[in-house]
């Protein structure tokens, strides 16, 4: 059994030697091979990826160098946010009144308003209704808005759907204001304002007409600044002494003027008259347009005359304010 095992294994390990030594590699050679060219086709690929990692990881740093994250917003803080806070706390509110009762309250009483916002559910209200006509006739501006317009308008606060900004002066009627000319002047001059927007030129036309002993101003409800913070400040005192008619309409205004003897000048740098010819001692309304557009077709047309300042240099128009306190001077010397 032993010499036979022997044999056996023997046999066995010649057969094993001979498969191991020729057939097993001869057989897997091919195999090997492949495996070869696998293994340095996979290598090959490794660094071609490898290769691209340092690629992508030197453009990502030098990307991350020129355009850095931002870690934290503490860090960096969003600029846009805090200009529009800057903007909203630089807006001055101390002329503004909202909320239903707060307004309502002001409605009722005498003190002079410049402009009211509501939405149409307040304006159709039983509450609102009546007081906000009655303000409307008198030459207020009384604006419906959404809901949403308003919110931008008063910044986000509880408005609860209506909102007004209280004028700097208190305003008469043009009745009173066509009596109080005729009783205390024999040629009274009255100035008349054409879209004129910027309430720093409104101001300065006021503070020129007070210093002209001019005896109103007339400003229309639409296309014209109100009477507000600024228009005082630029006036520098002269709202306290000159009476400020609001008038719904301007062109029924000059109507009811001329009605009651005033002449009808207005101002243009196409006039066909010129200022300092101008001989006629009246009664007057001076109208005064805005600077880009001048005075309307439709007010033009109500004129009786239409007047020009001379210019000698190569300037082709004066500033509105600037313009008005040149006319004032002419025709008060008269």
């Amino acid at each position: 059994m032993k010499n036979s095992s022997n044999k056996f294994r023997g046999k066995n390990n010649k057969d094993h030697k001979k498969n191991s030594d020729f057939g097993y590699y001869s057989k897997n050679t091919n195999r090997s091979e492949k495996n070869d060219r696998f293994l340095s086709h996979s290598a090959t690929n490794k660094n071609v990826e490898n290769l691209r990692k340092n690629v992508d990881n030197n453009n990502f740093s030098s990307l991350e160098r020129r355009n850095p994250r931002f870690k934290s917003n503490r860090e960096f803080p969003n600029t846009n946010s805090n200009m529009n806070k800057e903007s909203t706390n630089k807006r001055n509110f101390d002329d503004w009144i909202w909320g239903k009762h707060s307004v309502y309250e002001t409605l009722s009483s005498n003190r002079s308003i410049n402009r009211v916002w509501c939405t149409s559910e307040i304006f159709s209200s039983d509450k609102f209704y009546i007081l906000l006509k009655d303000l409307k006739s008198k030459g207020v501006l009384i604006e419906e808005v959404s809901w949403n317009r308003l919110s931008q308008l008063t910044c986000g606060a509880s408005h609860q759907g209506v909102a007004l900004q209280l004028a700097c002066s208190k305003t008469i009627s043009l009745e009173q204001l066509i009596d109080f000319s005729k009783n205390n002047c024999p040629n009274p001059i009255i100035v008349a304002l054409d879209g004129i927007t910027d309430p720093h030129n409104v101001g300065a036309i006021i503070r020129s007409a007070e210093a002209f002993d001019c005896k109103g101003v007339i400003i229309p409800q639409r296309r014209s600044a109100g009477l507000t913070g600024t228009v005082a400040k630029v006036a520098a005192g002269a709202l306290e002494h000159l009476n400020v008619s609001r008038v719904v309409n301007l062109n029924r205004a000059l109507d009811e003027l001329k009605k009651n003897g005033f002449l009808i000048v207005g101002l243009s740098g196409d006039g066909q008259i010129s200022i300092s010819s101008f001989q006629e001692k009246v009664p007057l309304v001076v109208v005064i347009g805005s600077e880009d557009k001048g005075i309307s077709l439709l007010t033009q047309k109500k004129c009786d005359f239409i007047l020009s300042i001379s210019l000698k240099g190569k300037t082709s128009s004066l500033n509105a304010s600037v313009a008005a306190a040149i006319s004032l001077f002419h025709l008060t010397g008269k």
